[in-house]
């Protein structure tokens, strides 16, 4: 073989190689607000009251993922409902056999869990993120009003098949951020040497400016490159839509299952209507029920727990006939 062509041929299969993950199926995933007790009082002082960074350091990375071509990501407010509904205990939500439960319970492949394990300064001596020694005490991340600031942020985070509990994986995700002339506030503190408490948004570019900001920034990043490294470790499983048609209107018909259930708008469902039961004869308990197809439906919108799409059939659609993708 010439060894023009060989060279021809292994970079052409390099290309296809590289291609791969773009073509590869995403992965479904829930991502929990991450624990960060050990930084709470850290937390607590840079920002001048309790701020749940770790929802902020979650809804950071669900961006991360949704903007991405690895995951789909499970709906914040249905996960954080459900949870609710379940009275799962704030301890709970971390501990790997309850998150599967959890991730089975919206139908997703793998849950992610995580905890902040640094946030501030990077100070062994201190164990509190070097919080103290600034103006007024209200910041102190390597000295407010100072020549130079660092802030240094470190998350872990463990993927949980919802299957077995098993962890299929666990990362690191550290950022630092240091600017000469830069106190932790940045361009995002607010009068006085506050964030304005629990207000803080660090999705917002506001947040990002502040070196606090650009650390968690930093941190995400490196964590969601790791994560979706790991990604060819979940076993993909089909996705099984099994909804009902809960409003007709001509051709349009609106089901009861969006987003949180896996619907996509470009989705070309069946619509099937239900037909004889069959029944066991000894116990009289439904074994099944046996179905026509009636027509499809193409989905044009999709929202957190309901869809809408254009119907097509021999005959019209009712309410109630089911929608599967199957």
């Amino acid at each position: 073989m010439p060894s023009t062509f060989r060279k021809t041929l292994v970079l052409v299969l390099l290309g296809i190689a590289a291609l791969q993950p773009a073509f590869a199926q995403k992965r479904r995933v829930a991502i929990m607000n991450f624990e960060y007790g050990t930084v709470s009082t850290s937390a607590a002082q840079i920002f001048g009251t309790n701020v749940d960074i770790g929802k902020g350091i979650s809804e950071v990375l669900v961006d991360r993922f949704v903007n991405g071509t690895t995951f789909t990501v499970f709906e914040r407010k249905a996960m954080d409902k459900l949870i609710g509904e379940q009275n799962i205990s704030n301890s709970d939500r971390f501990d790997p056999s309850t998150a599967a439960k959890i991730g089975k319970l919206v139908g997703v492949e793998a849950i992610i869990i995580g905890s902040i394990t640094q946030f501030g300064r990077d100070d062994k001596k201190t164990g509190l993120g070097g919080i103290g020694g600034a103006i007024g005490g209200k910041y102190g991340l390597g000295g407010v009003g100072k020549t130079n600031s660092k802030a240094v942020v470190q998350i872990t985070a463990r993927m949980i098949s919802v299957d077995t509990g098993e962890i299929l994986a666990s990362t690191q995700g550290k950022g630092e951020s240091a600017r000469s002339g830069f106190d932790l506030g940045g361009a995002g503190g607010a009068a006085g040497g506050k964030f304005g408490g629990g207000g803080v948004d660090m999705k917002s570019s506001n947040f990002g400016q502040t070196i606090i900001g650009e650390a968690v920034n930093n941190a995400v990043t490196q964590l969601a490159k790791g994560l979706e490294m790991n990604s060819v470790r979940i076993p993909a499983k089909a996705l099984v839509i099994d909804a009902l048609v809960a409003d007709v209107s001509g051709v349009t018909l609106i089901i009861n299952k969006g987003s949180a259930a896996g619907v996509k708008v470009g989705d070309q469902l069946t619509v099937r209507r239900g037909g004889k039961a069959i029944t066991d004869p000894a116990t009289g308990k439904l074994l099944r029920r046996q179905e026509t197809m009636v027509g499809t439906l193409q989905i044009t919108e999709v929202d957190d727990v309901s869809s809408t799409g254009t119907y097509r059939g021999s005959g019209p659609a009712k309410i109630g006939d089911t929608v599967k993708n199957n």
